[in-house]
């Protein structure tokens, strides 16, 4: 998995190519912003949470907005041992 991932604004799609040509590799991934809003619809919070943690560790909104890409790094992965 690799450790850098540039996330590019869907309105941005030349951009997209080009961080695609000059920066994807086997460390480093890029990708379109998949996100098309809040998916939660209701006014209230559901019933319980399932989720033990919030998985966002960085808010990028802002940055795809203005710029219209972010680089984020990821965390690596915690093997577990039985």
């Amino acid at each position: 998995m690799a450790d850098l991932l540039f996330i590019v604004s869907r309105t941005e799609p030349k951009r997209y190519m080009y961080l695609k040509y000059v920066y994807a590799d086997e460390r480093r991934d890029v990708i379109l912003d998949r996100r098309q809003g809040e998916r939660r619809r209701g006014q209230g919070q559901p019933p319980t949470e399932r989720r033990h943690g919030e998985r966002r560790h960085r808010e990028t909104t802002r940055e795809l907005q203005s710029h219209g890409w972010t680089l984020v790094r990821r965390q690596a992965e915690v093997s577990r041992q039985l």
